[in-house]
């Protein structure tokens, strides 16, 4: 949308409420403000001047929860910063957060309540600003909509988007690439009062959308990004290093905590073997998707994961493992009501064996651990560290991990 709407609307609810508006997005760049202001404070001033928020009053803002409100909050003056009172109105669609209006008390005034009694008049102003922020300066522009579409397309096996984009311009000639998916694992709810993201596919989408752009934007190595209900698809120039995947994964985080107004506690990067024909995409999709689940349930794994190193979780992949049986796993599972046994044998497959090891990480002395080994002995009847028992039972361990992946 033109910007000049954006400006027509904040000064048509400047004129309804008789005060000096500006209107900032989530970065704290000024997007557009209105003309009426009976008295300015020095932070407005410089504001307007500079264009962006600064740091002193972006941390003064953020520490009264603007990040996470989606009802007005009351921003108290502080005359170090020379800043009168404010009330910041969070802009949202669909739980999607898009960026904040402000409105400054007047210097006579000692509190915000009649701010917040005026605000009801200027509700469809605010709700077309949200809007029209949505459309003009975040993923859910109609032409980058498409594009992400076909480029899932293109993941999910379709022969014509695989071919269209192959020929962008972003892709053709920049190969072999790599395709990354990028996950949230444990996502806490949204924050008490808000729509709840997670329950609404288009507004977690757009969420998804916007976060993967941002992170992406200026990482050279970063060629396209899309977005879907529960994760983001980002294709990479291949690289040898991880440099590029680490920053857009830190940034990404951010993002999605800022735009869901939720902590965000981890995010997982899958990433596929490198590839030079287009035809691989799906192939290439499925490496990135497969590493990303298997971290999600394996922490061990980490947050950088390459396909090649999910180990046993490429064979639990390919089959119907969710009805994987085992005598001998069901035999243990019965009977570790307490989760003594299968905790520490799993840690000695993992460990290649290292008792001390293994001791160390459940702070447990040496001596327990032979113990628990000697009564997972005596329940299954064989040893548990030999041939195919060892096999069996560390197969089924993953197994379960595995049925408690994400499905995306």
């Amino acid at each position: 949308m033109p910007n000049v709407d954006v400006e027509l609307l904040v000064e048509a609810a400047a004129l309804k409420l008789g005060r000096g508006l500006s209107l900032e997005d989530l970065d704290g760049v000024l997007l557009a403000y209105s003309s009426n202001q009976s008295h300015a404070d020095r932070v407005r001033v410089n504001f307007l001047l500079s264009k962006r928020v600064p740091l002193d009053v972006s941390a003064w803002q953020l520490s009264h929860g603007i990040a996470a409100a989606v009802r007005p909050v009351v921003v108290p003056a502080n005359s170090e910063l020379g800043m009168l009172g404010r009330v910041c109105v969070p802009l949202l669609v669909r739980g999607f957060r898009v960026g904040y209006l402000w409105v400054q008390q007047d210097a006579a005034e000692q509190s915000a309540t009649a701010i917040l009694a005026q605000l009801p008049q200027v509700r469809n102003e605010v709700d077309l600003l949200a809007s029209l922020l949505l459309d003009s300066n975040t993923a859910e522009s109609e032409h980058r909509r498409r594009r992400e579409q076909e480029f899932l397309a293109a993941c999910a096996g379709g022969t014509t988007a695989i071919a269209n984009v192959a020929d962008w311009t972003q892709v053709h000639g920049r190969g072999p690439w790599q395709l990354v998916t990028a996950l949230e694992v444990d996502g806490g709810s949204a924050a008490a009062g808000a729509d709840d993201a997670s329950a609404d596919p288009l507004a977690a989408t757009l969420i998804h959308r916007s976060a993967a752009l941002q992170a992406s934007i200026g990482v050279d190595a970063a060629l396209f990004s899309a977005g879907t209900d529960t994760h983001a698809v980002l294709l990479f120039r291949e690289s040898a290093g991880r440099a590029s995947h680490a920053a857009v994964l830190v940034r990404y985080q951010l993002e999605l905590a800022k735009r869901s107004g939720r902590p965000v506690q981890r995010i997982i990067l899958g990433i596929s073997e490198s590839f030079a024909d287009p035809r691989r995409f799906p192939q290439a999709f499925l490496q990135s998707k497969l590493a990303a689940q298997a971290a999600a349930v394996d922490p061990q794994l980490g947050e950088l994961v390459d396909c090649r190193s999910t180990g046993v979780y490429q064979l639990l992949a390919a089959g119907s493992w969710e009805q994987l049986s085992s005598v001998h796993f069901r035999t243990l599972a019965d009977r570790d009501r307490n989760a003594e046994l299968l905790p520490v044998l799993e840690l000695l497959y993992d460990n290649n064996s290292a008792v001390q090891d293994v001791a160390d990480r459940l702070h447990l002395h040496r001596s327990s651990v032979y113990n628990r080994l000697a009564r997972i002995r005596a329940l299954i009847g064989a040893d548990p560290l030999h041939g195919q028992v060892r096999l069996e039972l560390h197969l089924a361990l993953k197994a379960r991990r595995w049925a408690r992946r994400p499905r995306i």
